[in-house]
């Protein structure tokens, strides 16, 4: 195996994981709302909400923003509604865009599926003389890319749009370091699947004589 496919093979890994960290966590964005006789932080994924209530003794923090999430105090996490039906109804769930968040998952799932299908045909393509296989992996692991930072951008529009709600709670967010596993998800896992499609192209020639000589004989 020559030393770029390794090196491709490893970004892919590394990529791999970035993405499946994205999924499984739950620190996509981190939200802040006015702080009143107590503060009540909150940091979501995909597929969960987590409230942190921090109790607030001085008085001039009261009216500004709650936070940092890091501060000590009480934590609750909940799966959205969506996905667990029966549940009551949250807050958070009234004011964020529904189908916003249901559709990043979704197409995050899709991700992972890609990711999967590529690394088999990256096993496949280990025996010999199944170097055919770089194609459909590339394929794969660019199209896994795609769908990573289509669901960044659609879980980027949902916490805009909560945000810029009149009936919102929150004052603040910001991106959390899952929203980065995700990019670097959709960067190492575009770039190699595309670095994996090149080395798959047939050869081309150097000098326009050596197709020629490539060439079979007429037949008579």
């Amino acid at each position: 195996m020559e030393t770029k496919t390794k090196i491709i093979f490893f970004v892919i890994m590394v990529g791999s994981v970035s993405m499946l960290t994205a999924v499984v966590t739950d620190h996509w964005a981190v939200l802040s709302p006015k702080v009143n006789t107590t503060c009540e932080a909150a940091h979501f994924g995909l597929w969960r909400l987590c409230k942190k209530q921090i109790y607030i003794d001085e008085e001039k923090f009261i009216g500004k923003s709650c936070g940092p999430i890091s501060s000590p105090g009480e934590i609750n996490c909940s799966y959205f509604r969506h996905f667990t039906p029966g549940e009551d109804s949250e807050i958070f769930e009234v004011k964020t865009q529904r189908e916003y968040n249901i559709s990043a998952a979704a197409i995050a799932i899709f991700s992972l599926a890609f990711i999967i299908l590529g690394t088999l045909c990256v096993l496949g393509s280990l025996r010999k003389g199944k170097d055919y296989l770089y194609k459909p992996a590339g394929m794969f692991f660019a199209f896994a890319g795609l769908c990573a930072i289509i669901s960044v951008e659609v879980m980027r529009q949902s916490v805009k749009r909560m945000i810029e709600s009149e009936d919102t709670i929150w004052i603040e967010y910001y991106y959390s370091w899952s929203f980065a596993c995700a990019c670097t998800g959709f960067v190492l896992l575009f770039l190699s699947g595309i670095g994996l499609l090149l080395i798959s192209m047939p050869h081309i020639p150097r000098n326009p004589w050596e197709s020629c000589m490539d060439a079979e004989p007429d037949q008579m």
